[in-house]
């Protein structure tokens, strides 16, 4: 018969398999179920099964140090607190160390922050096992502060030493977002879904710092991927600038990013490297109407806010009468515009090719809908595989490399004068593309900051070394 182990009220244990050498657990077996300190919680599918990725502070009343770990996910179970809240907690399986003795238990995740202890030892992990003597604390023994220093003075003994990417962006749940966290998550990265709106900067010559809302300081990321609506280039640009400054990678820089997001400005760029673009007029006063007009040869034609994205602030202005209404409409609303030819011939379609360090990985043609002369997803387009010609696919490198972006959507319009570029996109959306090509985009993306960081996974690693 298995000898029982005496504990006290509270005990220092560890969890090998998820690589924390060390927690100070709560034992109570007035609790059926065991809970550990977890936050950053994201799932994701690795050889047709649920895992679940999220980090902990395995030290009480400390922020540091962030341990990340990866668990298989054994269930989803709704648990009722002490407190008798319930939440619904997902539920991993795991070895535990304590008192020289390992075997697995059933732990749940939850954000323990404000809990006395990171780790609540329940008695279904106890059961014939352990016997407790409330009155008692650290039977087992005391770690003291110097062996735990030493426990955690690499954070990347963790499981899973791939990198540190953080996702920088406004929605978690948008098709591109989760599937960029599920792609670094299979290949083994520690992913973390950064908020834009809680991030914020410390600027000092000798310590600048990024930090977030949580207490964390992100300036241990390896890369970032900047993720940035339109309406908050400012502020996402401002971000992605510092991270550059404290020495984080990013996969499309702040200075491209801010230049492709201004047409005008990206159409310059594009028109100076001699890249083809339609023909385009720009004017500030409304007594210059029609000669920008004309200066595009006249009606049908396209009028577009330099502030526009996904379709939305572009116009088609089918007679000189509406093009002349439409340009005043909007310069009196004191906002700028481009006004460009039509290219009756593209009937509605359009080419986006996704480029990735200077590769174009996918392509797909979008259709507008019936009645719609956009061609974008977003506004009722349909996407299909197309094979892009040579030219087509030189000319959306080409302009990548132009704007500085290692990531890329760039959209190309068939005209009887060959090749056109419309636009660069920095944040360009993977659903539609994915969908029809069913090629992983996504993976695309993470394996580019895996080759600027010149980062190899273990089995690469070991291949490589074979050789």
């Amino acid at each position: 018969m298995e000898k029982k182990i005496i504990v006290g009220s509270e005990e220092w244990c560890a969890f090998p398999g998820l690589g924390i050498p060390a927690i100070k657990a709560r034992v109570d077996s007035g609790a059926k179920t065991s809970s550990l300190h977890a936050y950053n919680l994201h799932t994701f599918n690795r050889d047709g099964a649920p895992w679940v990725s999220f980090e902990a502070h395995p030290l009480q009343n400390m922020r540091r140090p962030q341990v990340r770990c990866e668990a298989r996910v054994l269930d989803k179970r709704r648990v009722r607190s002490s407190s008798g809240d319930q939440e619904k907690r997902h539920v991993i399986r795991t070895a535990i160390s304590i008192g020289g003795s390992v075997w697995d238990i059933e732990v749940t995740l939850t954000n323990r922050d404000s809990m006395g202890y990171r780790m609540l030892l329940g008695r279904q992990a106890m059961l014939g096992r352990m016997l407790v003597d409330p009155a008692q604390s650290f039977c087992l023994g005391e770690i003291p502060a110097s062996q735990l220093e030493e426990f955690y003075r690499d954070e990347h003994h963790i499981t899973g030493a791939g990198l540190r990417i953080g996702l920088l962006a406004s929605n978690p749940e948008l098709y591109s977002n989760r599937r960029i966290m599920e792609a670094g998550f299979e290949r083994g990265h520690r992913m973390t879904f950064l908020s834009l709106h809680q991030c914020y900067m410390k600027l000092d010559s000798a310590e600048p710092e990024v930090h977030y809302r949580d207490g964390r300081i992100l300036n241990n990321l390896d890369a970032v991927i900047p993720r940035i609506r339109p309406s908050q280039t400012f502020y996402g640009c401002a971000l992605t600038r510092h991270f550059e400054s404290i020495g984080v990678y990013t996969l499309n820089s702040s200075a491209a990013i801010s230049q492709s997001r201004d047409k005008l400005f990206s159409l310059q760029l594009l028109q100076q490297n001699e890249l083809k673009i339609p023909l385009s007029g720009f004017a500030n006063s409304p007594i210059d109407t029609g000669e920008l007009i004309a200066m595009v040869g006249g009606a049908p034609l396209i009028v577009k806010l330099l502030e526009g994205t996904q379709g939305r602030g572009v116009v088609l202005a089918e007679t000189p009468k509406a093009a002349e209404s439409v340009v005043n409409a909007f310069k009196s609303l004191k906002v700028n515009l481009l006004v460009q030819e039509f290219i009756r011939e593209a009937q509605g379609r359009d080419l986006r090719l996704f480029v990735i360090d200077g590769k174009v990985v996918a392509a797909i043609q979008r259709e507008a809908a019936p009645g719609e002369f956009r061609a974008n997803i977003h506004q009722g387009g349909t996407a299909s595989v197309v094979k892009v010609l040579p030219e087509e696919r030189k000319l959306a490198i080409k302009a990548a490399r132009v704007l500085g972006l290692q990531v890329a959507g760039v959209d190309i319009i068939r005209s009887n004068k060959g090749p056109l570029l419309l636009e660069v996109n920095s944040s360009p959306g993977l659903e539609g593309i994915e969908s029809a090509t069913h090629k992983d985009v996504a993976g695309a993306m993470i394996a580019g900051i895996e080759r600027a960081l010149k980062w190899h996974s273990n089995s690469t690693q070991a291949d490589t070394d074979s050789k």
